[in-house]
């Protein structure tokens, strides 16, 4: 769990509400037109940017990256990568049959090795792989940028909406009241899931994707050189570049024996 991406958006929308409940009932706040406006118009705007199929998958992707902390550490993954070229060095690539690891980039690149590929196919799937998921995480960020982006121009239109229908009730003043709480209370909406939800979680998306972009070009250089036969030593040097200096202690692996 990424208990940040959590906390930071109970935080804030505790806070909000918090603001609410001070000098006023929360039922105050809710307008049931209003919310169907923003809701509806920034679903069906969505719908026409987008496939159906991206933006369930967006949604799907951020439920599975933003809100989980899956990615591996550089260092973790550096120091693996110290121990897959010990083996390679003393066993050949087929001592790598049977290494396990949680990482499916990783893992695709072993059994790829493993398999007999020549060091060009190898890097051209995995290359392919990367792009792919590179993809997925720029179109499910493009999703929530257009919700961040089409939720307060709907709030807009509701609020113009409210102000025509206030205006043609000014002969009757029971009216104006719930047309004004038409008129403020939906840019309230589309600034609240602008804000507080879509571009927050398109940010989380796009730190995640370069974070996984990092990770899979550290394991392509890794794989790069175990495949030429690279000293382990060596290869963790040149691959000390992808962590910052004081995460560097204890990445060089130990000598042959």
């Amino acid at each position: 769990m990424d208990i940040l991406t959590l906390v930071g958006l109970v935080a804030g929308i505790v806070i909000v509400i918090l603001a609410m409940l001070a000098n006023a009932s929360l039922l105050t706040f809710l307008n049931l037109p209003g919310l169907a406006i923003v809701l509806g118009g920034t679903f069906a705007v969505t719908l026409i940017k987008f496939r159906v199929s991206s933006v369930t998958s967006a949604f799907r992707l951020a439920m599975s990256s933003a809100f989980t902390d899956k990615v591996d550490r550089p260092t973790e993954l550096i120091r693996e990568a110290g121990t897959l070229a010990l083996v390679v060095r003393k066993e050949g690539v087929l001592g790598l049959e049977n290494h396990q690891t949680s990482n499916e980039f990783l893992q695709k690149a072993i059994n790829l090795c493993v398999d007999g590929h020549p060091p060009e196919l190898v890097e051209e799937a995995l290359a392919q792989e990367s792009q792919q998921m590179t993809e997925r995480y720029e179109v499910a960020e493009r999703v929530f940028r257009g919700i961040g982006e089409s939720a307060p121009a709907i709030g807009m239109l509701g609020t113009l909406v409210g102000l025509v229908q206030m205006l043609n009730s000014l002969d009757d003043p029971s009216s104006i009241g719930p047309a004004m709480a038409v008129a403020l209370l939906t840019t309230l909406y589309g600034a609240f899931i602008a804000q507080l939800i879509a571009l927050p979680l398109a940010d989380k998306l796009q730190l995640k994707a370069e974070d996984e972009n990092r990770n899979q070009v550290l394991i392509v250089t890794s794989i790069r050189n175990i495949m030429r036969g690279e000293n382990p030593r060596v290869m963790t040097e040149m691959l000390s570049s992808f962590v910052t200096p004081d995460q560097r202690t204890g990445l060089t692996p130990e000598r042959e024996g």
